[in-house]
């Protein structure tokens, strides 16, 4: 094995060596982008781990992880528990997912599959242009608006709440999901498409048993690309959430996600304090649950990409 990958090596060497410079060039400019790509990675992670290191030895780890209050301001006993924030984050983010995964998959299908090629030429530029819209723009909406409509339908605690937050991180998913799960679908041979219409399957058949599972590696990217966007987002959820840090599991009151409390808590506290060394542990937490959430995917989509 090895004797073999030193031979793949060497031959690779040699093709090299052959490029016309101008690809030698291009292949330099490439390889320049993906080692900046990974040195900026390294460089968040290690600058987090520095932000960090000090809160393991100034705070009780143990009730960092297990601790069901976050009060970091109290003037005498400061109270770190990140598990609020963690519920926060998990119930606006899979709130979203269970909303935006089966409007974004059914659009999805309905554009590669269904709609007319005028149709299509007007939809999905608009999904594209959604998708670019500021966060900002999102979070007010779900401020002024959303919150309203919630409040004459649910009569919730208070207006700004978990459900809101949800509800505007699945329109800010859906275009997401749309535009990548729709190309995963164009790509899929027309001749599978053909063989299985001529073998007498309807095209709502074919769809289900043929389209979906060839694409469902690049449907699996979609959801976790969209996810991540949810997980991630902050401007949104600050403003439509109502931060509350109190642990519960009632979409119809407020919580706080963990990007929101590092954009509230960051720019008052004190510097070298061990609440400003905690933030740093509450994003290197939500980067570990990123990476680990992109592994698990990527795995999933491996998986089905050998499979089909």
């Amino acid at each position: 094995m090895a004797l073999k990958l030193r031979k793949e090596k060497g031959r690779r060497l040699r093709k090299n060596k052959h490029l016309p410079p101008r690809e030698k060039a291009i292949q330099l400019a490439l390889n320049i982008a993906t080692w900046t790509s990974i040195v900026a990675l390294a460089a968040v992670f290690g600058e987090l781990m520095l932000g960090a290191l000090p809160a393991f030895s100034s705070i009780n780890i143990i009730d960092f992880f297990t601790g069901t209050v976050w009060n970091p301001s109290h003037p005498m006993y400061p109270l770190y528990g990140v598990v609020p924030l963690f519920v926060g984050t998990m119930m606006v983010s899979f709130g979203a997912a269970l909303i935006a995964i089966p409007i974004g998959l059914g659009c999805s299908i309905w554009l590669a599959e269904l709609a007319s090629p005028r149709v299509k030429a007007v939809f999905k530029p608009a999904v594209e242009i959604l998708a670019g819209i500021p966060s900002v723009i999102f979070g007010f909406f779900a401020l002024v608006i959303l919150s309203e409509w919630i409040s004459v339908v649910f009569d919730p605690v208070t207006k700004l709440n978990a459900l809101n937050g949800a509800i505007m991180l699945a329109v800010m998913m859906i275009p997401i999901m749309v535009t990548v799960a729709e190309d995963a679908m164009n790509a899929v041979p027309r001749n599978l498409r053909e063989a299985s219409l001529a073998l007498g399957a309807t095209r709502w058949e074919t769809i289900r048993h043929v389209v979906v599972p060839a694409s469902l590696s690049g449907v699996v990217a979609a959801i976790v690309l969209a996810f991540g966007r949810a997980v991630g987002e902050t401007m949104t959820v600050l403003m439509a959430t109502g931060n509350a840090t109190l642990l519960h599991f009632d979409f119809l009151r407020s919580v706080q996600t963990m990007t929101a409390a590092i954009a509230i808590d960051f720019g008052e506290v004190e510097f070298g304090s061990d609440h400003y060394h905690v933030l740093f542990l509450v994003g290197l937490v939500l980067f570990v649950m990123t990476f680990i959430i992109n592994f698990l995917a990527d795995w999933v989509i491996r998986r089905y990409r050998e499979e089909y």
